[in-house]
């Protein structure tokens, strides 16, 4: 064999093995969207399908306090990744110290959600990112307004035209947030490693006894934080007061019959998203099945479902430690997030 070729062999021969060999301390870069095993894939809209440069844009904007009127709250004021996107107050503060009018719900799997705010008024992602905006206590700013302060940014500029190919405006604003948001999908918990992975030894004997209880036809848990996003997305009420402040759903259709009706949430990540209910009322999980032990209070519109259920203090114990073993360590402690 000529000398040049025999090189030239080895030579591809060494070429191949260190494609093939992962470099120590190195690992494969975590995709933009990581479904969990069980978890269908999120409907991206046409016009606003994932792309790395969308990410990256949606990404920025989520965290830059130029959304609101004086500088000073962005979307992670009120979603901090560390509780899964939620915040820790029954009601978080926007522009100027003023207070939010409800509790910030996680936005863990909100590519899911079929429609927004407590009282489902909002059909899409992308239009809810206008709800904070414009809202007083919230952002207190114009979109348009946003989009001329962007302008002034060459970052944002740059960023925006290899997004979408156009200059920072409502359509870049609404568009990258939701994009971003819809990544933030969390499903490792270790009730995932056990359910859908099969992990048997992934929950503890607390956990399971707990678990048994949640789809038992004793606590009817299940029936409305239901599939693998524990939530049927209706509106309820669950007898948290003889007389609501806030009318609920209401509000929306101005239908007396939704009185006091709010959208079933998720309980994904529960254990780290306190305080609960609407209001924020409820300060630990272990008040939360008090108030469902208890059957609630009387109210016209209350759920049939929700009725005193007799359970004992281990069974109460029981039901924390299984809706603490929701809580995905991966996800609220993810860079790709932050």
């Amino acid at each position: 064999m000529d000398k040049s070729v025999f090189i030239g062999f080895v030579l591809l021969f060494f070429l191949a093995c260190q494609k093939e060999q992962q470099p120590p301390g190195l690992t494969e870069p975590e995709p933009l969207l990581a479904l969990p095993p069980g978890f269908p894939t999120p409907n991206f809209p046409a016009d606003n399908e994932l792309t790395a440069a969308r990410f990256a844009l949606g990404k920025r904007l989520f965290y830059d306090v130029a959304m609101s009127r004086d500088s000073t709250v962005s979307c992670a004021s009120c979603h901090a990744p560390g509780r899964a996107f939620s915040d820790s107050v029954a009601f978080s503060s926007g522009v100027g110290g003023l207070p939010g009018k409800r509790n910030a719900p996680t936005l863990a799997n909100v590519a899911y959600q079929p429609y927004f705010t407590r009282e489902g008024g909002v059909p899409t992602l992308e239009m809810q990112i206008l709800v904070p905006i414009q809202e007083h206590n919230e952002f207190d700013l114009n979109i348009f307004l946003i989009a001329e302060r962007l302008k002034t940014d060459s970052m944002y500029v740059r960023m925006s035209q290899e997004a979408y190919d156009r200059d920072p405006d409502f359509y870049i604003i609404t568009r990258g947030i939701a994009c971003f948001e819809r990544t933030l999908v969390s499903g490792q918990s270790r009730f995932d490693a056990f359910f859908y992975q099969g992990k048997n030894d992934a929950l503890t004997a607390a956990e399971r006894r707990g678990k048994d209880l949640f789809f038992s036809e004793k606590t009817n848990c299940s029936s409305c934080h239901e599939g693998f996003n524990f939530t049927n997305y209706a509106f309820e009420n669950n007898g948290l007061y003889e007389n609501y402040p806030d009318p609920g759903r209401f509000r929306l259709t101005e239908d007396t019959a939704d009185i006091a009706r709010f959208k079933v949430p998720t309980l994904r990540n529960v254990g780290v998203t306190e305080p609960f209910m609407h209001d924020g009322s409820l300060p630990t999980l272990a008040a939360v099945v008090d108030h469902y032990n208890s059957g609630g209070k009387s109210h016209s519109h209350k759920s049939a479902l929700v009725k005193p259920l007799g359970l004992t203090a281990q069974e109460k114990a029981d039901l924390v430690a299984f809706l603490e073993s929701l809580t995905d360590e991966k996800f609220i402690s993810n860079p790709k997030f932050k």
